[in-house]
């Protein structure tokens, strides 16, 4: 933490276990109150399934005061309940404030993630700090700037279109002399003002979005500075440990804890199945928990990591929804008929799979809880704050004002960051009256993870006799159909799904928890339907990317593909070319989520495969994003390359194996992540498109990673790879069948 930048404000309490309304005005400097309208805060908009709440029927703040202050030095605190999870927004919220208020971006502090201190908010999910949050921010700045002109006015006996503002300080346009700052205009007073509709800035207007900032969170990442919920201590506390069962569905039949009496210090705590070790040290308290000797029945025989996809299939076709149809798969399937003669082309059936994932950020789940005058106070590696704040009250039958979240910085989420330990942090901090430690071990955080679900995509599809997509049946179990909706022009389609990480599945579709990763859905859906896409381009004797923009009418989706290959330097023929090169596209958030504009993708690959070892080496990867107005250029361009990165591992080497409920992956020696060694060369390319608006760029770049890939080991062998990841026994297997 930036020492100078906190001058003056008392850093423990604001983020200790001491809330009160004095150390926040210590932060926000007291300062300006302005109610105003939500006009601003956008309307209705769709979710994939059902409909979104508008909003502003959500409750997110109407007042300004709880996203800005005027500090009296001058400086700008901002509060926001989005967390720092390695993405950037710090950064990002600082920049569209310094922007829209008119203040240098040195002078904004942020404070993000603290539920007594911030603003409600829904999570760190989605990509939504820019989409949604980014809104509620720069409209809470452009109206504080348009109340301050109209004091101004006053102040300096001009009209306030004579006004001119730079670095907080306003002056007349002309004599530059007649000025007064902001912080003179608050001077600590509570002043209540209310102005309707004030517009945002032009994107002509801007000076710091657009621009390359410096990552706010940098510094204290690279020297240690940055304090992570598992540097944190408190007077008093003890580590804990829980006892977990050695499967899904295992239930504790008894338990000798007799062996504990032999740790000094170490204590059993019990609520009914939930059970834990205490002790002041850690290690200890590990001790303490192999001490136990638990006796469980084990679940019935279930499916395993091979079984899982063809059970979906059976179990849970009847129960597949449609999301959208339209045409007549019947008359589709005539055309396709009708051109046998002539093409030999014929009906494509293909089934496409997709194992469990883990989210394997750096950092374990992590939660330090204490109860104190009636209040409990933790500290959580959590993507929802407000939302752990809820359940932790729920659980512990608090009143909702009785718990404070406060999250420090996160070691990446990608949707994985649970609730759960937060809420088992505080169970045990109740019951034993102390500070409580909990720190998930890497096996635990697997074993306790909502995986990224196990698919299956069945996709029949056919030409007709002009080479073009006449039938496109498209069924999803287990993923959802984010992303199964394609932006290609299919006269007669039917897409249908079952199950969803983010809506939910059927009780028994999993035989563990499932929940998002890295953009839900569309990793999977995107393999499928851009895997069958190069298929179909193969039969009909097409260049892939020739094909994919006969079937393309969405102008957004072909300037990114079109980019892509200019900037590859792609060169058209026919797959399998033994080059090893690959393309694939896709769109994201383009349906549901706050926002109809959505992201788009287009990538390709380059690979080179050894037929011996069955090594893949991707050599490099282009991609093109149209993601609307980029805030901040050199953080979005890390947040590609961490997607390249991450989305190495899916394709090729990811995978969870289990058995009856029992996970056989417990670290990362079974659970192989991508290698320094394994990186390309990347070329990355941002669509100019400043006048749309900011969409989500976290989650996007690594939808078309797999397909890319799949299609670029195609094209070197000849071999169509069905089932992600691609390991090298599988591709071997396959070569050796070919």
């Amino acid at each position: 933490m930036n020492s100078e930048i906190w001058k003056g404000v008392n850093r423990s309490s604001l983020l200790g276990p001491k809330p009160s309304r004095r150390s926040f005005l210590k932060f926000t400097g007291m300062g300006l109150v302005v109610a105003f309208a939500a006009g601003w805060m956008g309307e209705s908009l769709a979710f994939a399934q059902g409909q979104a709440p508008p909003l502003g029927a959500l409750p997110w703040s109407k007042d300004s005061n709880a996203y800005i202050h005027i500090k009296p030095d001058g400086r700008v605190a901002v509060m926001v309940g989005r967390v720092e999870l390695g993405q950037g927004a710090k950064t990002a919220f600082a920049q569209l404030v310094a922007d829209e208020l008119d203040v240098s971006f040195d002078s904004v502090d942020m404070l993000m993630g603290d539920t007594d201190l911030c603003p409600w908010d829904m999570g760190t999910v989605a990509s939504l700090s820019m989409r949604v949050y980014g809104p509620l921010v720069r409209g809470a700045a452009a109206e504080v700037r348009a109340v301050l002109l109209q004091m101004a006015a006053e102040k300096l006996q001009v009209p306030a279109d004579k006004l001119q503002v730079k670095d907080g300080v306003v002056s007349v346009v002309g004599s530059p002399s007649k000025n007064v700052s902001y912080a003179k205009l608050v001077d600590g007073k509570k002043i209540e003002r209310h102005l309707e509709n004030v517009p945002f800035k032009k994107v002509t207007q801007f000076k710091v979005v657009g621009t390359s900032a410096p990552r706010r969170d940098a510094l204290e990442k690279v020297t240690g500075q940055a304090k992570y919920t598992g540097d944190m201590t408190l007077p008093g506390m003890v580590f804990a440990r829980i006892l977990r069962p050695p499967a899904h569905g295992a239930k504790l039949k008894s338990l000798d804890s007799g062996g504990l009496s032999r740790i000094p210090g170490a204590a059993l705590v019990r609520d009914g199945d939930f059970i834990a070790v205490t002790h002041p040290k850690l290690e200890m308290a590990n001790q303490a928990l192999d001490s136990l000797k638990p006796e469980y029945e084990l679940p019935p025989p279930g499916v395993d990591d091979v079984s899982i996809f063809e059970y979906l299939v059976k179990k849970f076709t009847p129960q597949l929804k449609v999301a959208k149809e339209s045409g007549n798969l019947e008359e589709g399937a005539k055309l396709v008929t009708a051109a046998l003669g002539s093409s030999g082309r014929g009906i494509s059936e293909n089934t496409y799979t997709t194992a469990y994932g883990y989210h394997a950020f750096m950092e374990p789940g992590a939660a330090l809880a204490q109860m104190e005058n009636g209040k409990m106070t933790v500290w959580a590696t959590t993507q929802s704050p407000f939302a752990c704040k809820a359940l932790i009250a729920k659980t512990l039958g608090l009143p909702p004002d009785k718990v404070r979240v406060i999250v420090p910085y996160v070691g990446g989420g990608f949707g994985g960051k649970k609730l759960e330990i937060s809420v088992e942090a505080a169970r045990l901090a109740k019951l034993t009256g102390k500070p409580v430690k909990l720190m998930w071990t890497r096996g635990e955080d697997i074993f306790r993870c909502n995986f990224r679900p196990a698919a299956t995509m069945k996709i029949r599809s056919g030409l007709d006799a002009a080479g073009r997509i006449s039938l496109w049946e498209y069924q999803v179990y287990g993923a959802g159909d984010w992303g199964a909706v394609t932006r290609y022009d299919f006269p007669n389609q039917r897409v249908s799904s079952i199950g969803h990480p983010v809506f939910g599945s059927p009780e028994d579709m999993h035989p563990f928890g499932v929940g998002p990763w890295r953009m839900p859905c569309v990793n999977s859906n995107a393999f499928a339907v851009e895997s069958q896409m190069d298929m179909l381009a193969s039969l009909a004797g097409v260049d892939p990317v020739e094909f994919r923009l006969h079937h393309l009418t969405d102008k957004r989706m072909r300037r990114v593909l079109e980019t892509v290959a200019k900037r590859f330097n792609w060169k058209p023929g026919k797959a399998p070319s033994g080059r090893g090169v690959g393309v694939a596209c896709a769109a994201a958030y383009d349906s549901y989520m706050f926002g109809n504009n959505g992201t788009y993708v287009a990538s390709m690959a380059e690979v080179d495969v050894d037929r011996n070892t069955g090594n893949v080496q991707v050599k490099r990867v282009a991609t093109a994003i149209d993601a609307g107005l980029i805030v901040n250029p050199v953080g979005a361009r890390q947040q590609v390359e961490g997607c390249i990165t991450m989305g190495l591992g899916y394709p090729l080497t990811e995978e969870l194996h289990f058995k009856d409920g029992e996970i056989f992956t417990t670290n990362f020696d079974s659970y192989e992540l991508p290698r320094f060694s394994s990186l390309p060369k990347m070329d990355i390319t941002f669509i100019d498109n400043p006048n749309l608006d900011p969409e989500g760029l976290g989650e996007p770049p690594i939808i078309t990673m797999g397909a890319v890939l799949a299609n670029a080991m195609y094209d070197a062998t000849g071999v169509r790879m069905k089932h992600l990841p691609m390991t090298p026994e599988r591709i071997k297997a396959a070569l050796k069948k070919a």
